[in-house]
């Protein structure tokens, strides 16, 4: 007895295991097709290995690749692993992937005419000069997150993603010559790249170049400089260009090598002059919250006039004794609360370990659902 596509597909979605699906692919002509449209539609590969396997299965299977909407694929080092899960030095060295890798990857990518989302991620030592897999992709994707070096076949494929709304790039380099093709020609409206509108590159150039005539709302950054000087000058362009967006800008992170309070509040000073009036900041962070009580009243004036403001990451590092306790922690987003009481999401980070706090029905709570770095993204 022949069912509807609906009817297998519902219940195809109580199905819990991957195994279980590919089991069910052998009943019938029926569950097989629901069964795949779930087995495919996302798909997060690390082994290199099963990776090659995968991707040979997409190259050959005509009917499997329009169905990936979601790709994930992650290089490891896995035997160059050390007890605590790091690399060792002359590992990271020699790590390189085996042979016919991204040649498998490259042919299953040009047939994955559906992708919408693609994320490419490089264990430390990787060599990152792949992005000639990307050629020939007749894919538009919407999220693309990479770790290949910055060069004309990154720079060529990106040129001609007109869909994608979400960028992370591990690599920038502004002196590339093909760089110039995905430059701003028009700060009313860019060509290429034209509905981007988060972006997450640790080098500061990028957002003189992606950030100018797009939409970008939400910029995830990092300071090259470590002097303050240094710095001061590299916010100031920074914040030209973020000016330059044709949207308002609701989230900036922007990390740093050495955190002070002093230079939190300076960077808050220069925030809310570049960005006018009436910010429409929504996250900014990470901030040093000061020990000292009027240099906090000071900070929490500053934060007070970002009046959209709704989440930000505060780093605690500094105190003596920490505020390690969940009830020192709630005892702090209170205060936060009472100068600027349109916060309601609050990460405090202490010697890197993050705790998401998140205010509801007037208490503050554990967000432990929430994960830390993803909070910018979201407001």
């Amino acid at each position: 007895m022949e069912l509807s596509l609906e009817a297998y597909s519902l219940i195809v979605q109580h199905i819990e295991t991957r195994a279980d699906l590919c089991t069910l692919c052998m009943v019938s002509k029926g569950f097989r097709k629901a069964a795949e449209r779930a087995l495919y539609r996302t798909l997060d590969v690390d082994e290199p290995t099963t990776t090659m396997l995968l991707c040979n299965v997409l190259a050959e299977q005509p009917r499997l690749p329009p169905l990936v909407t979601a790709l994930t694929i992650s290089l490891n080092n896995e035997e160059g692993r050390t007890d605590d899960g790091s690399n060792t030095e002359e590992q990271d060295a020699t790590f390189s992937s085996p042979p016919g890798y991204w040649t498998s990857v490259s042919k299953a990518l040009r047939r994955t005419a559906r992708l919408r989302s693609l994320t490419i991620l490089l264990d430390s030592g990787a060599p990152t000069n792949h992005a000639w897999i990307l050629d020939r992709c007749n894919f538009q994707l919407h999220t693309f997150h990479c770790d290949f070096a910055w060069d004309a076949h990154l720079v060529s494929f990106l040129c001609t993603q007109y869909e994608l709304t979400d960028l992370r790039i591990s690599d920038f380099n502004e002196d590339t010559p093909e760089t110039v093709s995905i430059s701003t020609h028009s700060l009313r409206q860019a060509h290429t790249l034209s509905n981007l509108s988060i972006l997450d590159c640790t080098f500061t150039e990028a957002v003189g170049v992606l950030v100018p005539g797009r939409p970008v709302t939400h910029v995830k950054t990092c300071f090259s400089s470590s002097s303050t000087e240094a710095k001061r000058a590299e916010l100031a362009l920074l914040l030209a260009n973020l000016r330059l967006s044709t949207q308002p800008v609701y989230s900036l992170t922007i990390a740093d090598a050495s955190y002070t309070s002093a230079f939190s509040s300076e960077l808050l000073s220069s925030l809310v002059k570049a960005l006018g009036p009436a910010p429409r900041l929504r996250y900014v962070g990470p901030l040093v919250l000061p020990v000292d009580g009027r240099e906090r009243l000071v900070f929490y004036g500053q934060l007070a006039r970002l009046r959209e403001l709704r989440s930000t990451e505060l780093d605690v590092s500094e105190w003596e004794p920490p505020p390690a306790s969940f009830s020192a922690l709630r005892g702090l987003a209170r205060e936060i609360h009472l100068y600027v009481p349109s916060v309601t999401t609050l990460v405090f980070v202490r010697d890197l370990e993050p705790t998401v706090l998140r205010a509801a029905d007037g208490l503050w709570r554990a967000a432990d659902d929430v994960v830390a770095d993803t909070v910018w993204r979201v407001v």
